[in-house]
C-alpha cells in the first residue's frame, strides 16, 4: 500500500524532523499523531486526495475497523480486478464496499452464469461499476446477446471497452439496436459488421440516438438513417451531432427556408457532421458577402460547405460582373428552358445541386430504361425528383420493379411517384394488395390514387371497405415504421 501512496508519505515525511535518524522520526511522530490508514489506502487505489477526501470516514481511523471495506477489497482484488480499477469502482459505486459477507460474490457469479467469463466480468465491471449495484443490469445483458447473437465476440468487445470509460449507457445502446433492427435491418452479419467498423456508434450510443433523433426531425426515414451509419467516418459521435447541429444553425442564420435547410440536410447528412463550420459571422466576412450571395452559394453546390471548415483559410469572392453561364444553366438550356426567360428564374430556384448533378440523376432515369422524351415530360411536370440523388431514386425504382413487379414506365404517368417516401409507397400497396385480394376493391387503381391521396382519403375511401382493414392497415404500418411510427 505504502508503495502506491506517494503523496501521503511525502507529506508524513514533512512533517517530521528530518535531521537525524528519518525512521525513529517517523516512528515517534506516528505514536503521538496517529495516522488515518484510510488516506493511503485510497491513494494507493489511485485516487486523488480531492476524490478521496469526501470517503475519509469521521469516527474511524484504522482499516481493521471497516471489515466490510477490506473484505470487499480482497474479493474484487482476487477477481482479478487491477488496484486502480477498484479505486474508481469506490469513487463511482461506493455502496459496493458497504455489500455484507458473500453478496458482492454472488453479483459476480451471477453475470458468470450467464454465460461471460471472469476476465470479461472483470473488464466490464471496471469501465461500469454501477452493474454492481442493484439487480444484474438487464440491459446490458439483453445488449450482450444481442452482440453474440449477430456474431461479435466478447474478446472484441472487451478490447472496445479497455480503450473506454463509463459514460457508455447501456439502456441507450439496447434501444439503438432494437431501432435498427426495427428499421428493418435484419441481416446480422451486415449488423455486425457495421457495428465492428463504427463501434463508437454502439459505444456512444446516447449520442447516436440523439443523432437519430435530430435526423428523424430533419425528415429521415430509419432506413436512410441506417444508410448514414453505414457510411459514418472515423470521429466521436457526439462531435458529428455538435457539427451538424451548427450546421443547420448557420443555414437557419442565413435566413434559408426550413424546407430547404431539410433538403440540404437530407442530401448532405454525412457532409455537415463530418466538418467544423466557422461560425456565420466569420464565414460572411471572410468571403466578403451578404447572406443572400452565401444562401445562392449553397443552393448552387451544398458541398461548398466543406471548403468553410475550422482551420481553413477562405479567399474573399470576387464580385460577379453580368451573367455567367455555369454547369446548371446549362443543363436547364438542354431540358429546354430559355436563357434570362422567367422559366428559367423560376427553374434556377427549383432545381439544387450542381449541374453536373442534375445531370447524373437525369440520364439515370433514361439507363434505367425511359427514353429522353418521357424524361423531359417527367421532369416538366414535377421537376423534384431531380432534387433527390441518383442512390434514392435509384433504390425508389429498385423498389417498384423488383418488390412489386411494375413497368419502369409506370413513373412516366405519375413522375411525382418518385418523391414519396419508400415507406408510404410500401405500405399502400400492401394495403390496396390485401384489400384486393379480399374482394373489396377493384383491380386496376392507378398508382396516382394510391399513393397521391392522403392518408385520412385513402383510409376512408378503401380501408374503412372491409371490416378488418383498420387493423391490418395498423399492423402493416407498425411493421414498416418501426420506431419511425407514431
Amino acid at each position: 500500500m505504502s508503495r502506491h501512496s506517494h503523496h501521503f508519505l511525502g507529506e508524513l515525511i514533512r512533517k517530521v524532523n528530518t535531521e537525524g535518524d528519518i525512521a525513529l522520526a517517523i516512528t515517534r511522530f506516528i505514536c503521538y499523531h496517529p495516522i488515518n490508514e484510510f488516506e493511503p489506502f485510497f491513494e494507493s487505489l489511485g485516487l486523488k486526495p480531492c476524490e478521496y477526501s469526501p470517503f475519509l470516514p469521521r469516527k474511524l481511523m484504522f482499516l481493521a475497523d471497516d471489515e466490510f471495506l477490506l473484505e470487499n477489497y480482497r474479493i474484487l482484488a482476487t477477481y482479478g480486478i487491477e488496484r486502480n480499477s477498484i479505486g474508481i469502482i469506490y469513487r463511482d459505486a461506493t455502496e459496493v464496499f458497504r455489500y455484507g459477507k458473500g453478496v458482492l460474490s454472488a453479483k459476480l457469479s451471477a453475470y458468470e452464469e450467464l454465460g461471460f467469463s471472469t476476465s470479461f466480468v472483470a473488464r466490464v465491471v471496471s469501465c461500469f461499476p454501477y452493474l454492481l449495484t442493484g439487480e444484474v443490469n438487464i440491459d446490458f445483458v439483453r445488449v450482450m446477446e444481442i452482440l453474440k447473437r449477430i456474431g461479435i465476440d466478447f474478446q472484441w468487445i472487451e478490447d472496445q471497452l479497455s480503450e473506454r470509460n463509463s459514460s457508455c449507457n447501456w439502456k441507450q445502446s439496447l434501444l439503438l439496436l432494437k431501432s435498427i433492427t426495427n428499421a428493418g435491418y435484419s441481416d446480422e452479419k451486415k449488423l455486425s459488421q457495421l457495428l465492428i467498423e463504427h463501434p463508437e456508434i454502439l459505444f456512444g450510443a446516447e449520442q447516436s440516438v440523439l443523432l437519430i433523433g435530430v435526423l428523424l426531425k430533419t425528415g429521415f426515414a430509419m432506413a436512410e438513417i441506417v444508410s448514414i451509419l453505414q457510411q459514418f467516418p472515423k470521429m466521436e459521435v457526439g462531435k458529428f451531432v455538435s457539427n451538424l447541429r451548427q450546421g443547420i444553425h448557420m443555414l437557419d442564420e442565413i435566413k434559408m427556408e426550413p424546407c430547404e435547410i431539410a433538403e440540404i440536410v437530407h442530401s448532405h447528412a454525412l457532409l455537415l457532421g463530418s466538418c467544423t463550420l466557422k461560425k456565420t459571422k466569420t464565414l460572411l466576412y471572410r468571403l466578403n458577402i451578404g447572406k443572400k450571395r452565401l444562401r445562392e452559394l449553397i443552393r448552387e453546390d451544398p458541398r461548398t460547405m466543406k471548403n468553410w471548415v475550422l482551420g481553413v483559410g477562405v479567399q474573399p469572392m470576387q464580385s460577379r460582373r453580368g451573367q455567367r453561364l455555369d454547369c446548371k444553366t446549362k443543363f436547364l438550356l438542354g431540358l429546354g428552358y430559355v436563357e434570362n426567360s422567367t422559366e428559367m428564374a423560376k427553374a434556377l430556384k427549383v432545381f439544387r445541386g450542381r449541374g453536373s448533378e442534375l445531370q447524373e440523376r437525369f440520364d439515370y432515369l433514361i439507363e434505367a430504361g425511359l427514353d429522353r422524351e418521357a424524361v423531359l415530360g417527367m421532369v416538366k411536370v414535377s421537376p423534384h425528383i431531380l432534387n433527390q440523388s441518383k442512390d434514392v431514386t435509384a433504390m425508389k425504382i429498385d423498389f417498384l420493379v423488383k418488390e412489386f413487379g411494375y413497368s419502369i414506365s409506370c413513373v412516366v404517368g405519375f413522375p411525382s411517384l418518385l418523391n414519396f417516401k419508400v415507406e408510404r409507397i410500401k405500405l399502400r400497396l400492401l394495403m390496396y394488395g390485401w384489400l384486393k385480394d379480399e374482394g373489396v376493391v377493384k383491380p386496376g387503381l392507378s398508382l396516382s390514387n394510391m399513393i397521391a391521396a392522403s392518408d385520412s382519403v385513402f383510409f376512408g375511401r378503401y380501408v374503412e371497405k372491409h371490416r378488418r382493414g383498420p387493423e391490418v392497415w395498423q399492423d402493416l404500418r407498425n411493421k414498416i415504421y418501426g420506431d419511425d411510427n407514431v
